[in-house]
């Protein structure tokens, strides 16, 4: 696979994508030569029937969620202009929709979206918000992977193929992880794979030759390391491996099991989806 058509997700409720996260999400597109698709959604809220016509009077709901709604509207022709403006700017070939959707029924539309798209970015802001509902939507239901962005503040530069880390278990996600960042990974000026052992019970497993092999074969050339959990969560020790490697991206299979049609989410990928400390390749 090659990663040529990307989805921008742009988020016009409650609060606007940043403009930087779109200068920095075309600039990631620009590096892999591929066209983008930015979407962001009018979202209209929708009431329940009042049943107090007492606190619709009082509080005026329906006169609110009309508001809320003209805001959204506001904000998704402001962020297409900007990325209209920035995508022309950079270069990068570019389709800009706005689409009409109920606030709650936008996760499911990103889903759809993303299943005809290479690669989904998602920018966060620098707070946990609807976001990462959307995200965690697209990561198990488009089957299709997910860049994540941190918020400006945590994103100080453009995402960079320089530096990629691969973190790896042989598991499934992670080999889907794999399998889907290889085009990212024949750019990069470097790969590592780090492994984080005794931290829980790793499936069985060939030896991590065979995995620097298959990269290889695939032009990548990659690096081994295991890291010791010596009690330590596996998510605090990943953010201290990547600071202290300077990576500049991270890839992983993102971990969840159904449970009454929803996501239970593993403990370092929910960790990740929170709280990114650089920009993150899920897939799963």
């Amino acid at each position: 696979m090659t990663v040529r058509d990307i989805l921008l997700a742009l988020a016009s409720y409650p609060e606007p994508t940043p403009d930087a996260s779109i200068d920095k999400a075309l600039a990631f597109a620009s590096l892999l030569n591929a066209q983008v698709t930015g979407l962001a959604f009018e979202t209209e809220l929708r009431l329940m029937r009042p049943s107090d016509l007492l606190t619709r009077v009082l509080v005026d709901v329906p006169a609110m969620a009309a508001e809320e709604s003209a805001r959204s509207k506001a904000h998704a022709a402001r962020l297409m202009s900007c990325f209209e403006a920035s995508a022309t700017s950079q270069r990068v070939r570019h389709e800009a929709r706005v689409e009409h959707c109920d606030a709650f029924g936008v996760a499911a539309a990103l889903v759809e979206e993303s299943k005809v798209h290479d690669l989904t970015v998602l920018p966060l802001q620098d707070a946990i918000g609807i976001e990462q509902w959307h995200a965690e939507s697209v990561i198990f239901g488009s089957g299709r992977p997910v860049l994540l962005l941190p918020g400006p503040a945590h994103i100080r530069r453009s995402p960079s193929l320089d530096r990629i880390t691969l973190a790896w278990d042989f598991s499934r996600p992670a080999a889907r992880a794999l399998a889907d960042a290889l085009p990212l990974m024949r750019q990069a000026g470097r790969v590592q794979i780090v492994m984080v052992e005794n931290e829980k019970e790793l499936p069985a497993r060939r030896t991590p030759e065979r995995l620097l092999e298959h990269l290889m074969i695939n032009g990548v050339a990659g690096k081994f390391e295991v890291v010791d959990a010596a009690g330590r969560r596996a998510s605090e020790l990943l953010r201290d491996y990547l600071d202290t490697t300077d990576a500049t991206m991270l890839v992983m299979g993102a971990f969840g099991h159904s449970r009454l049609r929803e996501f239970v989410m593993g403990g370092t990928t929910r960790s990740m989806l929170d709280d990114p400390p650089l920009p993150v390749f899920l897939s799963h």
